[in-house]
């Protein structure tokens, strides 16, 4: 049963660490092929959410968060792999902050070819998300489980 565990665990984070590994060796001067699809959509959300509040959000440098990224995805999927809940925290955190980023389907009418290839990967990144939740549950309940054994009782001679 541990051996399948740990197999799964290694299948599943192999979606981050590949990506993470292609990001990281693209990343160059510029933060690489990753940052340059994310200052549109960043600017994008910038602009909504400084209408919606009207403040003025400071300037990000695109690159530090495509090196968060690579950061989050490293060092959860090592977590996880190992059966650390912190690392798969860590890889909820970046699928939360980064999905709606990321795989803006909402900004496409559903007539355009785009919007069913973002849908169809915000989906999945939404179950990457219910699976990660879903261990962290489980282990948390293997823990209580173990402290309600309780000790065998001593035989009298």
């Amino acid at each position: 049963m541990g051996f399948a565990s740990f197999t799964g665990r290694v299948f599943f984070a192999s979606i981050f660490i590949l990506s993470a590994w292609k990001m990281f060796n693209e990343f160059g001067v510029d933060g690489g092929p990753a940052a340059k699809e994310l200052i549109p959509k960043l600017d994008l959300a910038k602009k909504h959410i400084s209408s919606q509040f009207h403040v003025n959000l400071p300037d990000i440098e695109v690159r530090h968060l495509v090196a968060t990224a690579i950061a989050l995805k490293g060092l959860g999927v090592v977590l996880f792999v190992f059966g650390h809940g912190f690392g798969a925290l860590l890889l909820f955190v970046y699928l939360l902050v980064s999905t709606p980023f990321l795989y803006d389907f909402y900004n496409y009418s559903p007539n355009e070819s785009q919007y069913d290839v973002l849908l169809g990967d915000f989906l999945q990144c939404v179950a990457q998300c219910g699976a990660l939740i879903f261990f962290m549950g489980m282990k948390n309940s293997m823990a209580k489980r173990q402290l309600r054994r309780r000790a065998a009782k001593q035989k009298t001679t």
